[in-house]
């Protein structure tokens, strides 16, 4: 896919994003944009399984550019899981396609051998898969590296699995709140080094996805969560580095996701992207977001018009144009481009400053659509 004639590369649009400058247009890329969605993608797995794919550093790099050739998106994400790091600190997984941890971490003897790990040994695959992407796509396009943030993994690691509520996971933290805290810290500490190695490796950006952080109520993601991020933050010390926090069904927490240290925060369609933007005023944190994606699935004026709203209610600024979630296997393949191109042309303008006494409104009204 080659550059489209803007004023500046697909890599500066998208820092400048991040760090709240002005841009000619918004930046759109899609979580799980290199997916099942994709027939190129369903070729590729009819004759690799998923770790093979992710655990193959040429193939996950072709899988990682499909989206980027198809739909020219303005963003690369790498191809890998959240429970790659589960696996190098000593879990059994599988994942055909959904996640299956075969011995959940329960008791203190299994936290206690949770373990830290060499990211350039034990996952080089993925620092080799982002080194192929940097070569195949040059200086001017982002790559983006992840990992899951603390409490979304140890979900996983304690209850083996996908399941609603996390009750496993819910019942260590209320039960034996000291070993919730031991496990979280554990997956902190073992995190910070596999994102390190990844922007050592060449990614532009990183985001941590926490995907249950819904599940906790305030009061218990101040106590948990919110240490272990902040922790697993300071330890990465990313620098000029943009760290993204995908914190799903969090509109509850945002007091609380203002103070972990990420740069930008993704949040998802329950959030009005203006009314959180104004509570954010005052600090300097962008935001990703926050299409629906079922919209994805609807008619091609539906979806130009929810990412040209988003754009609107954002003004562009800050403003890194997204799914609320990642993209759903049945979306056909024209309404993902429909997306990627709305938001492509979608036009940027700067709101005026509200007066005080409006912004102080604003932050104390609701921020959920």
């Amino acid at each position: 896919m080659n550059q489209k004639p803007d004023t500046m590369s697909r890599k500066e649009l998208f820092l400048r994003a991040c760090r709240r400058e002005p841009v000619p247009r918004v930046p759109v890329w899609m979580m799980r944009q290199a997916g099942r969605y994709l027939p190129e993608y369903r070729a590729l797995r009819e004759k690799h399984s998923f770790l093979e794919v992710a655990k193959t550093p040429e193939l996950a790099a072709t899988v990682s550019l499909q989206p980027y050739h198809r739909l020219g998106v303005d963003a690369v994400i790498v191809f890998s899981d959240i429970l790659i790091p589960a696996e190098a600190m000593g879990a059994d997984i599988s994942i055909d396609p959904a996640p299956v941890i075969h011995s959940p971490v329960r008791t203190g003897e299994q936290v206690e051998a949770v373990s830290s790990f060499d990211p350039e040994v034990e996952t080089r695959f993925v620092c080799d898969a982002i080194r192929v992407l940097r070569r195949e796509l040059g200086p001017d396009v982002p790559v983006i590296g992840f990992a899951a943030a603390p409490w979304t993994l140890a979900c996983y690691l304690i209850q083996g699995g996908s399941r609603e509520g996390f009750p496993a996971a819910k019942t260590m933290l209320l039960s034996e709140p000291r070993l919730m805290q031991t496990l979280l810290h554990k997956i902190a500490m073992a995190t910070a080094p596999y994102l390190k190695a990844q922007i050592a490796a060449g990614a532009t950006a990183v985001q941590l996805f926490d995907t249950w952080a819904g599940e906790l109520d305030a009061a218990a993601y101040r106590q948990f969560e919110l240490p272990a991020l902040q922790l697993l933050l300071d330890e990465l010390a990313a620098g000029d580095t943009p760290v993204i926090l995908f914190a799903k069904a969090a509109n509850h927490l945002l007091e609380f996701l203002a103070k972990t240290g990420a740069s930008v925060l993704s949040v998802d369609w329950r959030a009005d992207l203006g009314a959180v933007q104004k509570y954010f005023d005052d600090r300097p944190l962008a935001l990703q977001g926050n299409i629906d994606p079922c919209v994805l699935l609807t008619r091609e004026e539906t979806i130009v018009h929810a990412a040209h709203q988003a754009v609107k209610r954002s003004g562009g600024i800050g403003h890194i144009l997204n799914l609320g979630h990642g993209v759903l296997p049945e979306t056909p393949v024209e309404n993902a481009l429909a997306f990627i191109r709305a938001g492509q042309s979608a036009p940027v303008s700067v709101p005026k400053p509200d007066p005080p006494a409006a912004k102080m409104a604003a932050t104390k009204g609701t921020l959920v659509q």
